[in-house]
């Protein structure tokens, strides 16, 4: 007798029928694509910032690249000078690097979708060193 692996079917994802995860400080995020739906390279989400909001300095132990959607916003990275970002620009940002990203509008929301290298990613804080998988953070 032979049995056969159920390969995973494509998934059409629609944010706004997905839960959104506080994230503290004004952020929150809508997991998109991850282990939940069959991903098994990287996962994908995308994170709103509240009028004002910054999230603290943080570095991931992959690859990371972020597109801005909406709004205005600002990329900090470690050691360099802050890099303003207009909607559609594109980050790739190495494992290890220090960096966050902050809405510039004090009225307006921003909007990024980031993608990790794999479905395992972390992120560590660089005040603390506490260190988290990304998917804890958003639970399905």
């Amino acid at each position: 007798m032979s049995t056969t692996a159920h390969a995973p079917s494509a998934t059409v994802l629609r944010p706004s029928d997905l839960p959104c995860h506080d994230r503290g400080g004004g952020a929150a995020t809508t997991p998109l694509v991850g282990p939940a739906i069959g991903a098994q390279g990287f996962i994908t989400g995308i994170t709103s910032f509240c009028p004002g909001a910054a999230i603290p300095f943080h570095s991931h132990n992959c690859e990371e690249s972020v597109m801005l959607l909406e709004g205005e916003a600002m990329l900090d990275v470690d050691g360099r000078a802050p890099v303003r970002l207009q909607p559609l620009d594109t980050t790739w940002l190495p494992p290890g690097l220090s960096h966050r990203f902050r809405n510039l509008s004090d009225h307006a929301p921003m909007k990024i979708l980031w993608i990790y290298a794999r479905t395992d990613a972390t992120r560590t804080l660089t005040d603390s060193g506490e260190t988290r998988p990304i998917t804890a953070e958003h639970p399905r």
